[in-house]
């Protein structure tokens, strides 16, 4: 049974003992079941409150996962033609001279000119050919 529909058995009950109303132990019994009304009342909005709530956490939610996936789809990973990233970037493995770890930097860390191992924190210095430079070389 739901809290409304016990508390009207409740009020049947009541009313069908057929109580004196100037008795106090009937004021007694009606002052309790008018709280237990208002409880029930009280109840039922926090009830309501609490699937609206739900409703628009799912709005939200929803609307984040629309978020999310957009920026997934900005993040390509040269690998496709799916977006106009950068074709010329460029990834390079390196290994530590101090402890032999591999350590995988991007072409900006390299432009840089230096990271510390994130292993043994030895400096590693990466020396950058301008490409003037390797055509003169060339030539």
């Amino acid at each position: 049974m739901q809290t409304t529909e016990s508390l009207g058995y409740l009020k049947g009950l009541l009313d069908g003992l057929d109580l004196d109303d100037n008795k106090k132990e009937t004021k007694v019994f009606k002052a309790i079941v008018d709280v237990l009304s208002n409880l029930a009342e009280d109840v039922d909005d926090i009830t309501d409150g609490m699937e609206l709530l739900a409703e628009q956490i799912d709005a939200v939610d929803e609307d984040l996962a629309d978020v999310e996936d957009y920026l997934a789809d900005d993040e390509c990973d040269d690998c496709c033609d799916c977006c106009d990233c950068d074709d010329d970037y460029q990834e390079f493995e390196v290994e530590c001279p101090c402890c032999g770890e591999e350590i995988v930097v991007d072409e900006d860390t390299v432009l840089n000119g230096s990271i510390p191992c994130p292993n043994c924190g030895e400096m590693l210095e990466f020396e950058v050919e301008c490409e003037d430079e390797e055509d003169d070389a060339q030539e």
